[in-house]
């Protein structure tokens, strides 16, 4: 009988949550283990910002690497424990960095100075609360008509998720502006649903433009340790087709990713044409109901329970 083909899938900014990854912890040391290695690199404790009550979990700088070493820990932590592996792989904004490092293309230590350094350089693109996003949420959404109608205003279409959601991202003081435009323009048969977002900065939008040139001097000085030959297993949410086997173009792809649109909906097609059965992993599952919007079942793993009902 032939292997079953498997995609796994990593959530990005907004999965966060107290106590993510502390049943993986305890309870599987490779997990333990890459907890460790995370506070080691960056020098303050990983752990312990993850399982305890502290905020700064909710900064960008410091939700970035705890995401990741969360969805490290828990995937390296399936490995281990249950053999588990996987043929393709992808990730949602801040997820492609994990599934870059579950793939073997960036080691993750760098994966984890990276991000870190890219939550900062994040953050200072726009002054504190002068940025905003929000989500669209309607049946069979036109990503033209929305581009068109924000046309004139300080917003862009930021996370392309499914044929149901939207995720626009620009000036604050222009949200509510662009949800009235959008009722208006949305199909009058639906309902819309226009939905702010609890963020701390414009994402993936024109005003990351001024951060690109930073950025991409933090993954050029870690080009050499990439591994690219495995890069075409992983789907890049710029292009929304899998990444090509040149360093050169991982990075640019990466760069783009800041300030353009994810195009999450073209990455879940790519996958699901490839796989035949796709796991999400990480502290919440966004990505399920995005997959059941275009028919795919993808089985959620958030907890170690969880993993021990769909391994053991």
């Amino acid at each position: 009988m032939n292997k079953e083909i498997t995609a796994v899938v990593f959530p990005g900014q907004g999965t966060q949550r107290s106590g993510m990854g502390k049943d993986f912890y305890d309870n599987i040391k490779k997990s333990r283990e890459t907890y460790e290695e995370a506070s080691e690199t960056l020098g303050w404790d990983v752990a312990d910002l993850c399982f305890g009550n502290d905020q700064k979990i909710n900064l960008t700088e410091f939700t970035q690497p705890c995401i990741l070493t969360t969805e490290i820990a828990m995937f390296e932590g399936l490995k281990s424990l249950y053999g588990f592996t996987s043929d393709f792989f992808g990730g949602h904004s801040l997820g492609e960095y994990t599934a870059l490092v579950a793939a073997d293309v960036m080691p993750f230590s760098e994966a984890l100075r990276t991000v870190q350094i890219r939550g900062q350089l994040m953050q200072q693109a726009t002054p504190p609360g002068t940025g905003g996003m929000a989500a669209v949420i309607a049946q069979n959404l036109d990503v033209d008509m929305i581009r068109k109608t924000l046309e004139g205003l300080p917003m862009d279409v930021a996370n392309i998720n499914s044929t149901d959601q939207i995720v626009i991202s620009g000036q604050a003081d222009s949200i509510d502006m662009a949800g009235d435009l959008l009722k208006q323009t949305v199909n009058s048969n639906q309902s819309m649903r226009f939905v702010p977002l609890n963020v701390s900065a414009p994402f993936h939008s024109r005003f990351m433009l001024s951060i690109r040139d930073a950025f991409r001097d933090v993954l050029n000085s870690v080009s050499a340790k990439l591994n690219p030959d495995n890069a075409s297993k992983v789907t890049s949410n710029y292009t929304g087709r899998f990444h090509s086997g040149d360093t050169a173009n991982i990075i640019e792809e990466l760069v783009a990713q800041i300030n353009n649109s994810v195009n999450w909906w073209d990455n879940m097609k790519a996958l699901s044409g490839k796989a035949q059965k796709i796991y999400e992993i990480g502290p919440n599952r966004p990505l399920r109901n995005f997959f059941s919007s275009i028919g795919i079942t993808c089985q959620s793993i958030t907890t170690f329970s969880a993993a021990k009902r769909a391994f053991a």
